[in-house]
């Protein structure tokens, strides 16, 4: 690719956003009934190509409960209020209810209280009872702490997921977590990730991941991008690591690692985009966080929000705009993109002729 001249000591290759794009019809089209949005990961089936991101947000276990009838993949934080306190409703509806001048400072209070383990354990059995899909999400610098408890626990989807998880971290205070190893150990698959180029992604691959999360700083409540000068265009960085996982299935004589688009998908046509783009599936948070009963209360934040030292994210009144099902379903109420998500997926496959999401990877896009 091209590289642009930034200033005579540094060239850097032009990037695009999903807004700088756009999906081109082909010669086909198909009636939406026929499409299928389901995709496969391992030995696990979703009528949906959509992951709830783990946020305290978008997923409780009852939300998480919720979102696996209708067909996705909730994953619970497992660093969240929900594996410290006993019952974390008043803390949230605190949360909620804060000014933003305070918002950070109190978080970073709150989740100062120590993770428990037994906690992780029934949180994971709530979920596993009501007979869905159980995914649990851990930071890399938590992962070796709680991983054993979190196997124990039964989960069936591990989620390693940070700002960004390199496959070889270098430290000289602690022995880091080895992934390989790690990976190779468990004996359930491992989402990781965020990573956002090919290098990046093809390592992640190489560690036996099952899948990799693109993106970071760019969701609707991060300011990665403000504090650290980190973040990637997502549509550029999803066809880099498509890309890497084209090769990665050469070097591995066929091995499929799934690329999961987390970051940046706040409407509908974003995540037909995605898609578009290459994905197999998108880890999503803030439309889900718009439902009225998504535990945030009309209010979004991730964990970066409450670092205790270098916070790169805010708390965020995103209001709500229908329940899940309907944000899910519809019927919609609104021409935004924010409710029906899977209704406008459906349609925008049909429209262009597609009624696989694989095959939907394909199409055409145009740089606006």
């Amino acid at each position: 690719m091209t590289e642009i001249e930034i200033g005579r000591a540094k060239r850097g290759r032009r990037a695009y956003s999903f807004d700088d794009i756009a999906i081109v019809p082909s010669r086909r089209t198909r009636d939406p009934e026929e499409v299928s949005t389901a995709w496969q990961i391992d030995a696990y089936r979703f009528d949906l190509p959509i992951m709830a991101a783990p946020m305290d947000s978008v997923m409780s276990p009852e939300t998480a409960i919720a979102f696996g009838q209708h067909g996705g993949l909730g994953v619970l934080n497992l660093e969240g209020l929900w594996t410290r306190y006993e019952e974390p409703a008043t803390l949230l509806a605190e949360i909620s209810g804060l000014d933003d001048d305070a918002a950070v400072r109190r978080m970073q209070e709150v989740y100062a209280e120590p993770i428990k383990a037994e906690l992780i354990t029934e949180r994971l059995r709530q979920v596993r009872e009501a007979g869905v899909t159980v995914a649990g999400a851990l930071s890399p610098q938590r992962t070796k702490e709680f991983a054993k408890t979190v196997v124990d626990a039964g989960v069936d989807m591990f989620v390693i997921r940070g700002t960004t998880v390199s496959a070889e971290h270098v430290s000289g205070q602690a022995e880091p977590l080895n992934l390989k190893e790690f990976i190779y150990e468990l004996d359930v698959p491992v989402i990781v990730g965020g990573c956002a180029t090919h290098q990046a992604a093809l390592h992640l691959m190489r560690t036996g991941a099952a899948g990799v999360l693109v993106g970071f700083g760019g969701g609707a409540a991060h300011t990665t991008h403000a504090v650290l000068g980190v973040s990637v265009p997502m549509a550029s960085a999803v066809a880099d690591v498509a890309a890497a996982r084209r090769d990665y299935m050469d070097e591995s004589g066929g091995r499929y690692v799934h690329v999961i688009a987390d970051g940046s998908i706040g409407r509908s046509g974003d995540i037909a985009k995605a898609i578009a783009c290459g994905a197999d599936a998108v880890m999503i948070g803030s439309p889900l966080a718009r439902a009225t009963d998504a535990p945030g209360h009309g209010y979004h934040w991730g964990a970066e929000a409450h670092h205790a030292e270098l916070p790169r994210g805010e708390r965020v009144q995103i209001g709500t705009v229908g329940t899940l099902a309907e944000i899910l379903f519809g019927p919609s109420r609104v021409a935004d993109g924010t409710m029906n998500l899977v209704g406008a997926l459906r349609r925008a496959m049909a429209t262009t002729g597609y009624t696989e999401v694989k095959e939907f990877q394909r199409i055409e896009v145009v740089v606006q």
